[in-house]
């Protein structure tokens, strides 16, 4: 009898969890493991089936920026592309890979703009970035390094819901601020420079991060 409980107390004991990066520890919610990878890491958003990708770019998407809706624009069709890939039996790291160096240099070209015009370097814009570039990397760790999509399927319906509001919020502040101080892109200008030697900016651009 005892072997027997001891066989049956084994067969109860959970399994193993993998130990993930520390850069994803936040994003796995502790008791259900179906809703692990439901949060981009620090950014609350609603949960949506995995793949069910909706976004299309529209003139809703548009700041009025040329190169940020240029790239907003790629940035959606990324998206669609991957969302397309996973819901066949091809390899989606490629697709997922493009996703990430577009969504690098996108990033980039934001904290150029925001280190010219005032901004503080840790400002809550620029921490945003950092949060959803360690999702994406780790996102890549797992399907190369434990064989494991689930993150990947997940991600592409969060980045769907997370672009539209980080643009409307966070990008489009940037856009008001650079017209503020006169800041041309193209150029590296500054029309009005006095404007960017006030105390540096730490929020989103606007009145606060929420």
């Amino acid at each position: 009898m005892n072997g027997a409980s001891e066989a049956d107390e084994r067969q109860m004991k959970p399994a193993p969890q993998r130990r993930l990066g520390p850069g994803a520890r936040s994003l796995i919610p502790r008791r259900e493991a179906p809703q692990r990878w439901r949060r981009l890491q620090g950014i609350a958003l609603p949960s949506r089936p995995m793949s069910n990708v909706t976004l299309e770019w529209t003139d809703a998407l548009s700041l009025k920026q040329p190169q940020i809706d240029d790239t907003h624009h790629q940035m959606v069709d990324l998206i669609k592309e991957l969302a397309a890939v996973l819901s066949t039996d091809a390899d989606p790291l490629p697709a997922f890979q493009r996703l990430l160096e577009h969504t690098i240099e996108h990033f980039g070209m934001e904290e150029r703009w925001m280190a010219a015009t005032g901004f503080e370097p840790d400002n809550c814009h620029s921490s945003q970035h950092k949060m959803v570039l360690n999702v994406m990397h780790e996102v890549v760790r797992h399907a190369t390094e434990l064989k494991d999509l689930e993150p990947m399927h997940i991600i592409v319906g969060e980045l769907s819901q997370w672009l539209p509001a980080h643009a409307e919020m966070m990008d489009a502040a940037l856009v008001f601020h650079m017209g503020q101080v006169g800041y041309d892109p193209a150029t590296g200008t500054i029309e009005k420079p006095r404007a960017t030697e006030a105390s540096g900016i730490s929020s989103c651009g606007s009145q606060g991060c929420n």
